[in-house]
């Protein structure tokens, strides 16, 4: 198990149907939840008949500890834990629509809206918790931003709202100009480099998102994670999977997720080569080749 922490230009066919995936990602609407169990497990029912693979509704953030190889799936039902059958919920039952590891394990930030039952304002801006998810602490624009894409870098948080935005504390904020909207936001807590899934391409930063440069001839990602401050993995609309071994400049094609991914986290594994978990309507899938094969997580 991995124990750090979690191409060529396309045609126009394929750039208008990655502009078609992002722009339905950003207008994702939540689905039927799923139905606790009395040990406040999810048993998540789905829309046929045969129970979801995945706790919550919809998934918009993974995350995997390096530390304890806990799987965590942010949902609009709130965050389980997916290391083991049955899933398990942690916390409240708030909307995750925006989730990321921070510098520590146990550290993530969220944003999104409240759940039934929650007295926090909606839009929640911007949470942190340090206990993976039981507490969670109100940081800034509480009633004013839904961070949809948000990441933790060396240098603190990057986060879009319908602004691209930056903070060293997660408190205070500045804002950044940029002419692209990001699906995805993608850092290494040890990094200043940011990646952007975009429908033109990848947008990159290397100074923590204040400034942006358009990746030229990368692959159209959907996507996108790190697995270590060098390594970055993507996958593109159409499960495509792509890796870098230069914080993202260059791009190889590596193998291809043959289900509806959701999210994907990657970390460095003890072999050298990244794990990367993704989370799909058929649940949630790993690779322990860096990309090449995928297998359901469960039958580790």
């Amino acid at each position: 198990m991995a124990r750090k922490h979690a191409s060529s230009t396309k045609h126009s066919a394929v750039l208008s149907a990655a502009a078609a995936a992002l722009l339905a990602l950003a207008g994702c609407a939540p689905a039927s939840s799923p139905a606790p169990d009395t040990n406040g497990t999810a048993t998540g029912t789905g829309t046929g008949s045969a129970p979801s693979p995945l706790p919550g509704s919809h998934v918009h953030g993974i995350a995997v500890s390096g530390e304890t190889s806990q799987v965590l799936l942010a949902t609009h039902d709130g965050l389980f834990d997916v290391t083991t059958a049955p899933a398990t919920k942690i916390g409240g039952t708030n909307d995750l629509m925006g989730f990321t590891p921070g510098p520590s394990d146990g550290v993530f930030y969220a944003s999104g809206h409240p759940g039934p039952g929650s007295d926090l304002p909606n839009p929640l801006g911007l949470l942190k918790t340090s206990d993976g998810g039981k507490t969670w602490e109100p940081l800034s624009r509480q009633g004013e931003s839904d961070f949809h894409a948000l990441t933790a870098t060396q240098s603190g948080i990057v986060a879009f709202d319908g602004v691209l935005r930056t903070s060293p504390d997660g408190k205070t904020w500045t804002t950044v100009a940029a002419d692209f909207a990001p699906a995805v936001l993608a850092s290494h807590p040890d990094s200043t480099t940011v990646l952007a899934t975009t429908q033109d391409g990848i947008q990159r930063s290397t100074d923590s998102g204040n400034t942006w440069t358009q990746l030229e001839n990368g692959p159209v990602i959907q996507f996108a994670a790190f697995a270590h401050p060098a390594e970055a993995v993507g996958v593109e609309p159409d499960g495509t999977v792509h890796y870098s071994a230069d914080a993202g400049e260059t791009w190889t094609e590596h193998g291809r997720i043959d289900a509806e991914v959701m999210a994907i986290a990657a970390l460095k594994g003890e072999d050298g080569r990244p794990w990367i978990w993704a989370a799909t309507a058929d649940g949630v899938m790993v690779s322990t080749d860096g990309g090449m094969i995928f297998r359901p997580a469960d039958a580790d």
